[in-house]
């Protein structure tokens, strides 16, 4: 919520044409009572691209599958993975796998109103409930109502007492659970999510199941997406783009979110790990998160930010105390201490 949305999406886009995308989950009431276009709206560049639903009524879900369809996503998720209380009050989210005859009602419901595949986000159980049984009987229900994949968070979801922050950190990690559902239903697709971030860990985890979602490792450390394509989907190497290209990409973005009045700054923000692991990158970003700098054109910022990283690397300036952008006013010297 908040990460993924589409200018987010269009700048992992330029950086692996070959994975799949996720929108925010966007709830049943936002499209059926709110504005649908603000929530559904996204380039075609994006494609792959995947709805994520949040909701518990199977016609509702049905109604707001078909209006994912009509706008062009390639896939409808229903969310049974969220922990947090305000999407418990919801009756939707984690909560949802209590009751895993109405998460196939719903399934059923949404693979009946659509033609593209409809795939389904849980845990491995709620609360301090580590039974195996408890999931395995999920997946079951869920998978008998036509649902072919399964992304599963490899953690349980407490309901109560702790923040969604905590609830990705605290409950253990056990992927032995997720490669026991591979195992017992070896005609489902099973996605592995949580806890995976580096190359390296993603090809370890592809040799056991046969998918891994990744989410905030993937929005603070984007450059990594760049070898997804050759190493994972088989493309031919030495066809990603560099650093500069993404960033020019960006910045022509960004010039036409600004010539239709929308603040250029919705999409830089998501950039701004572009340059993880670069000298200068630190002052890289300072300068496009400058708040004075909002009002100027983005191809601007852009050169700003290059030349304020290639100072400082070059060591004309240094990380805690930058070269100034603009002229600094004018200061009346202190005398010194005694």
């Amino acid at each position: 919520m908040d990460w993924t949305d589409r200018h987010c999406r269009f700048f992992h886009r330029l950086l692996t044409r070959r994975a799949r995308l996720y929108t925010e989950m966007v709830t049943t009431g936002a499209l059926l009572h709110g504005d649908v276009a603000r929530h559904l709206d996204f380039d075609d560049v994006e494609q792959p691209v995947a709805l994520q639903l949040g909701g518990s009524d199977p016609a509702e879900l049905a109604s707001c599958a078909r209006l994912g369809e009509r706008w062009g996503y390639a896939e409808i998720n229903l969310n049974c993975g969220c922990p947090s209380e305000r999407v418990q009050r919801g009756a939707f989210g984690a909560c949802l796998m209590a009751d895993p005859q109405l998460v196939a009602e719903c399934v059923r419901a949404m693979r009946d109103a659509v033609g593209v595949p409809v795939t389904v986000k849980h845990r491995i159980g709620i609360d301090r409930v580590e039974s195996y049984g408890f999931v395995r009987d999920f997946v079951g229900a869920v998978a008998d109502a036509g649902c072919e994949v399964f992304i599963v968070h490899a953690r349980n979801a407490w309901l109560h007492g702790i923040s969604p922050k905590e609830n990705r950190e605290l409950p253990p990690l056990r992927y032995p659970v997720v490669a026991a559902l591979k195992d017992d239903f070896p005609d489902r697709v099973f996605v592995l999510n949580g806890g995976v971030g580096a190359n390296d860990a993603i090809a370890r985890q592809l040799d056991a199941f046969d998918g891994v979602m990744v989410g905030r490792a993937a929005y603070h450390h984007p450059w990594e997406l760049v070898e997804w394509d050759a190493r994972f989907c088989g493309d031919a190497a030495g066809d990603a783009p560099s650093r500069d290209a993404v960033e020019a990409a960006m910045v022509a973005y960004m010039e036409r979110l600004a010539a239709r009045g929308e603040p250029w700054s919705h999409a830089s923000r998501h950039m701004l790990g572009l340059r993880n692991g670069e000298p200068g990158a630190r002052r890289w970003r300072q300068v496009w998160s400058d708040p004075a700098l909002k009002g100027e054109p983005p191809a601007t910022v852009s050169r700003l930010a290059r030349e304020a990283q290639a100072a400082l690397s070059a060591g004309a300036a240094s990380a805690t105390s930058p070269a100034p952008l603009r002229p600094a006013p004018a200061r009346t010297p202190r005398p010194a201490s005694p």
